[in-house]
């Protein structure tokens, strides 16, 4: 069974950053595109970045561009979700997720987490 566990959210200040961990267990992410996306109180859910299993990346969310990047390290079965200029619209509960192979168009993800809140406020 797939399973994820997120970690690394939590209070920051508008203009900080946060980097997340998806480690991942009960399976190899290398055959895996992993995804991470966000939901806000009273929001739809927002997928964020999408990382492929040979390391290209798609960015769904247009307010993240240039401040979220995504990053992978198969050797520790994690993948990252580095938040740089952390807006107070930045918070949200954030999920990663897994997907077959390459990232969809939609940022849809087949198995996911439990979740790590992330708060930008001052």
């Amino acid at each position: 069974q797939l399973q994820f566990v997120e970690s690394g959210g939590g209070l920051v200040q508008p203009g900080g950053s946060l980097r997340l961990s998806c480690a991942a267990s009960g399976f190899t992410l290398d055959y895996y595109a992993i995804g991470w996306f966000r939901q806000a109180p009273g929001k739809e859910r927002e997928a964020v970045l999408c990382i492929n299993r040979r390391g290209g990346f798609t960015v769904y969310s247009d307010s993240v561009k240039g401040r979220f990047t995504i990053s992978r390290d198969n050797a520790k079965n994690t993948v990252y979700l580095q938040m740089n200029s952390l807006k107070p619209e930045d918070t949200a509960v954030y999920y990663c997720g897994a997907t077959p192979m390459y990232c969809s168009g939609s940022g849809y993800l087949d198995y996911w987490g439990q979740g790590t809140q992330v708060t930008v406020s001052s």
